[in-house]
């Protein structure tokens, strides 16, 4: 873990307008920054960036966050690496804790080098191969797409690469793939005659190859291993080169190849990206939904392309998310998506692309249809009662794994339908527990008091200037709303030092994954930054003199209905008429009560 207090230091080194202008320009507005959304389409900019919240927000899609989200959701990132990747550029050591972390990246530093090295002989080799040259320019590439996507070519010779590397016996060539070693430990390239593919990380570094033969011969694509450097399941081919074009679209296209991919490109489609020679996994597509909203699988449309579309379905269901779209496109005839693209061109893939894709609620209802495996014919015979109980014998595991609440319940309706019975009843035969109203709402959210609420109003005032919270009288603010409770924690990171006394965007970081992530966010996209700081502590010092005058009445009316009924005691008598000459006065202060806390407690 790193700790909090670094990446607080950190956001207060960085400017987040700095840092979001290294990967798009920002056009003064006033006392923000605007520019047209890195993470939707737009013609008109709604994405504002304020220097004095530390804080970016997109006004069309929501997107919002400090420096280090940005860096996150633009370069596709995870929080260790983009605190990295700030942390490198402010000049500052990420600490210690991180060791693990550290030994890892200067382990695999040397593996990195030898595949950026390899990547360029291969190019270089390209050039100087005619063969080569003419069977790219036969899939309709030219050199511009080629250098885009580091294409090159592997020679037909069993030792090539020991003319790139002055050490063909380096124990690194082995450990990261190029190179194979067999029991006698004579050594060998392991690609040869094909043309190359390099696969990219979210940094831009070589960490594998997809090397496809030219011409006939098996295997069809080979892989590089995996290494240090290269796991399969978690990467995907083309997604770097994609990222704009994905952003733009809101939408990604899966396919099978990587020539499909580069042909694609090749025409203009730019945001497709291929699983890695194995079927998608449920990382690939959680990393997907985290870069659009429609996610696209695109397979051939035979037995092979029919696993793979069943696979990609079944492997969605977890990471799903109401609002979020996944569909199955299958390819009519035995057309893959290059060579369909370059046949009919990009108006009709696009058109088959919007009109040909299938839902994935429709994919698995379609599905459950048919045992698995078995073909159409063979789908079960829902005029039976054996054909429909075995129907939703086939749905259960599925519909066990959606983890959108309301698709779900969509889902489950159409297999109940299908099955002729009740949506409770297929939720029970397939232990589906009813979704309850805090799937849809946090428990948090259902207590939310009203914007104009005083915990609300102390909320706002609070994000401005997080040492606020130190000054609330907690015996008269309310901790069963959501705005109460992240009061309390505020003031808690506060008091233990782990917040600044300006910036929400350092704020927000502080509570990223929290259940209060979401509120911050929404309350701090709406301030504004031209309000008189005096005007507001003016505002805040009333509503404490407010709560503290409701806490006297309170305390004195509890003191009193007691008094009518039993004889105070002579603590509680002294304490009434503290009370009441306090009153009197009209101070706004409070009187501290035995058992009565002033400050947050510890445990939160």
């Amino acid at each position: 873990m790193i700790p909090e207090s670094f990446i607080q230091e950190l956001l207060a080194r960085v400017d987040v307008v700095d840092v979001i202008e290294r990967y798009l320009p920002l056009k003064k507005a006033g006392a923000n920054y605007q520019a047209c959304c890195p993470f939707h389409s737009e013609k008109t900019p709604s994405f504002s960036v304020s220097p004095s919240k530390q804080f970016y927000h997109c006004f069309g899609c929501g997107a919002h966050g400090s420096a280090i989200g940005f860096v996150m959701q633009y370069a596709g990132l995870g929080f260790i690496d983009a605190v990295e990747e700030l942390a490198q550029s402010a000049g500052m050591q990420v600490p210690r804790e991180l060791a693990h972390a550290q030994v890892e990246r200067a382990r695999k530093a040397p593996l990195t080098e030898l595949m950026a090295r390899a990547m360029k002989y291969y190019r270089e080799q390209l050039k100087t191969t005619p063969k080569a040259i003419d069977y790219l320019k036969q899939r309709g590439l030219t050199g511009e797409i080629a250098a885009r996507f580091g294409l090159g070519y592997a020679p037909d010779e069993w030792q090539a690469l020991e003319r790139a590397f002055p050490d063909y016996r380096d124990s690194g060539l082995v450990e990261c793939g190029l190179v194979i070693e067999n029991e006698q430990g004579r050594r060998y390239d392991r690609f040869r005659d094909r043309i190359m593919f390099p696969i990219l990380d979210q940094r831009g570094n070589v960490i594998g190859f997809g090397g496809r033969v030219i011409g006939d011969g098996e295997p069809k694509y080979l892989n590089s291993p995996e290494t240090p450097l290269f796991e399969k399941g978690r990467e995907l081919y083309g997604l770097p080169q994609a990222r704009k074009a994905i952003h733009e679209t809101d939408t990604v296209i899966v396919v099978e190849g990587y020539m499909d991919v580069v042909g694609l490109a090749q025409l203009g489609v730019e945001n497709a990206v291929a699983s890695l020679g194995t079927a998608t996994t449920g990382h690939n597509v959680q990393r997907l939904l985290k870069q659009a909203n429609r996610v696209v699988f695109c397979f051939d449309r035979d037995s092979a392309g029919d696993r793979a579309a069943r696979r990609a379905m079944e492997n969605s269901l977890e990471f799903l998310a109401d609002g979020k779209s996944v569909e199955i496109l299958q390819m009519s005839g035995n057309q893959d998506p290059d060579e369909y693209i370059r046949e009919h061109g990009r108006a009709a893939f696009e058109t088959l692309l919007r009109d040909g894709a299938t839902r994935l609620s429709e994919f698995l209802v379609r599905e459950v249809r048919k045992p698995v495996g078995e073909p159409i014919e063979r789908q079960f015979n829902l005029a039976s009662a054996e054909g429909r109980a075995q129907l939703v014998q086939e749905a259960k595991p599925l519909l066990q794994r959606i983890s959108a609440p309301i698709l779900r319940v969509q889902i489950t309706k159409a297999i109940a339908d299908l099955a002729g019975l009740s949506q409770a009843e297929v939720e029970a035969q397939c232990g589906l527990k009813p979704l309850a109203r805090t799937r849809y709402a946090p428990a948090q959210m259902q207590h939310r008091r009203a914007p104009n609420s005083i915990e609300h109003q102390l909320l706002e005032l609070v994000l401005r200037r997080p040492e606020r919270a130190g000054r609330l009288p907690w015996d008269s603010v309310s901790l069963d709303s959501a705005e109460g409770q992240a009061l309390r924690a505020i003031a808690e990171a506060f008091e233990h030092g782990e917040l600044p006394a300006h910036g929400v965007g350092q704020l927000l970081e502080r509570f990223r994954g929290s259940p209060h992530e979401a509120l911050i966010a929404g309350i701090a996209t709406t301030l504004t930054d031209d309000m008189d700081e005096g005007a507001l502590e003016t505002v805040f010092t009333d509503i404490l003199d407010r709560l503290r005058q409701s806490g006297l009445a309170q305390e004195i009316a509890a003191l009193s209905a007691k008094a009518r009924v039993a004889a105070l005691n002579p603590d509680e008598l002294d304490r009434l008429k503290a009370l009441l000459t306090r009153k009197t006065r009209g101070a706004a202060a409070s009187v501290p009560a035995a058992g009565h806390a002033t400050e947050p407690s510890k445990g939160g």
